[in-house]
């Protein structure tokens, strides 16, 4: 059953890849970006799974486990300092934070 969808599958976890990247390089709201990229690692799990069930290897399953802890982790952290720098400026335009620079 797998075999006979897994075009279709890749094919949308591309499409969904492309869509976080587009999200991750045009959009300037830092709340906007993280999302972009946790569409990414979802079409990235997608992907993962497809191939993992195709081949009846457990592997991908794991991966996709691990994937959704660093997600969970980066989510964590990355809104703790979002809204820590929006308490402070008032702003989440990653164009306007720029607390790194010279």
């Amino acid at each position: 059953m797998i075999n006979q969808h897994l075009d279709t599958i890749i094919l949308l976890s591309g499409v969904l890849f492309t869509i976080g990247v587009l999200g991750v390089l045009t959009r300037k709201n830092a709340i906007t970006i993280f999302m972009s990229v946790e569409l990414m690692l979802n079409s990235v799990n997608l992907a993962l799974i497809a191939f993992s069930r195709l081949h009846n290897d457990v592997t991908g399953q794991m991966l996709v486990i691990f994937v959704m802890a660093i997600a969970a982790a980066e989510v964590a952290v990355g809104l703790a300092i979002v809204i820590s720098i929006f308490r402070n400026r008032q702003t989440a335009n990653v164009n306007e934070i720029n607390l790194l620079r010279w």
